[in-house]
């Protein structure tokens, strides 16, 4: 079984991203335009690419601390005013394409939410002590060996 985070739940009202952080359609921009890719005539007549735009920084439903940590990791991502652009054209519908942007978006500011745990310092082992100690004692004799057998 693999070990990823749960994916967000959407509905029609918006995308829940962790118990604490829901967004509301309110706060999507939702475009769709024309797609490239396989699909023939069919392509040119439809606009099944789907981009989903939310602003970070506008954001109502989020607090300063989770504004800062989304800012932080994901600034790259965002444009000038704090726009996260999430980009869909896998498939031929636009729904499923909007429903997988969607869920993206909701998948990468969940990540950025989550805060990672403090490593916890190690004692070195007993063993590991006596390997660097005996190695550095194997180290020592040969310096001073070769110091002793250049004084003839």
């Amino acid at each position: 079984m693999e070990n990823r985070p749960p994916s967000p739940e959407i509905d029609a009202r918006g995308i829940r991203v962790n118990p604490g952080v829901f967004i509301p359609a309110s706060e999507l921009e939702v475009r769709a335009s024309r797609s490239g890719g396989p699909g023939g005539q069919h392509v040119n007549t439809s606009s099944t690419r789907v981009e989903v735009v939310w602003n970070v920084r506008q954001s109502a439903v989020l607090n300063e601390a989770q504004r800062a940590r989304i800012v932080e990791q994901l600034g790259s991502r965002l444009d000038g005013v704090g726009n996260i652009r999430i980009v869909s054209s896998e498939t031929r519908s636009q729904r499923q394409n909007r429903e997988i942007a969607e869920e993206r978006l909701g998948a990468t500011i969940r990540g950025a939410l989550v805060i990672p745990k403090k490593r916890k310092k190690t004692k070195p082992t007993r063993g590991s002590v006596e390997r660097r100690l005996s190695e550095k004692k194997k180290q020592s004799g040969k310096k001073s060996e070769r110091r002793q057998s250049s004084d003839d």
